[in-house]
């Protein structure tokens, strides 16, 4: 609860039956008041400047138009209030945690969550306070223990022709460069990711999630 009254917030999510559903849950919640709903990311950033609520749950797919993480960025960087954001998704990939993250958003909810863990992460992030799912917690703290090497974008589109099969010449002619700058490149790409083999630089890029 803020120190005003009840936590504000604007729920954000594409599917109505989805929104009317939270909308029944957060009714029920103590210290939580409904200040609106949004469909969209445009109606979202509409209605937060308009209604200045302490946080917006937001989902990340938003059919048509902006959306969860653009809106998130423009709701935390933007003129006027600047709303907490907790999201709130079905999706738990790195990528998905880390732009939600770098886009601003205090805290990241799977919608399989119990009430009162959604409860406890609404007021968590009125105050400013990191709200992660476990799941969520535990892939942030895996990256954390095994950063992703740094590879360049031609190391990037050599490993995505490695993991297709391809040769190096099959990848000297894909990528309109000498066989030679494959085999250097491959060497990079061997020292960045620990592994002495394509089988093992395969195996390790989708691990950690570096193919496209």
């Amino acid at each position: 609860m803020t120190a005003s009254g009840p936590v504000r917030i604007l729920v954000c999510d594409d599917h109505v039956v989805v929104r009317a559903g939270l909308l029944a849950l957060l009714d029920s919640a103590p210290g939580i008041e409904v200040a609106g709903e949004a469909g969209t990311g445009e109606e979202a950033l509409a209605l937060a400047a308009k209604l200045a609520p302490d946080v917006v749950l937001m989902d990340l797919q938003l059919g048509e138009g902006i959306d969860g993480v653009e809106t998130t960025r423009r709701l935390t960087r933007g003129p006027g209030p600047r709303p907490h954001v907790l999201v709130l998704t079905t999706y738990d990939t790195d990528a998905d945690i880390t732009r939600a993250i770098e886009a601003g958003a205090t805290g990241y909810l799977l919608k399989a969550e119990r009430p009162e863990e959604l409860f406890a992460a609404i007021h968590a992030a009125a105050q400013g306070r990191t709200a992660l799912s476990p799941p969520v917690a535990s892939r942030v703290m895996a990256g954390l223990r095994n950063p992703r090497p740094s590879l360049t974008g031609r190391e990037r589109d050599i490993l995505a022709q490695l993991a297709r099969g391809l040769g190096n010449r099959e990848i000297a002619r894909a990528l309109f460069i000498s066989e030679a700058t494959v085999k250097t490149h491959l060497r990079r790409i061997y020292d960045k990711l620990g592994v002495d083999t394509r089988a093992g630089a395969v195996a390790v890029a989708k691990e950690r999630r570096l193919l496209p």
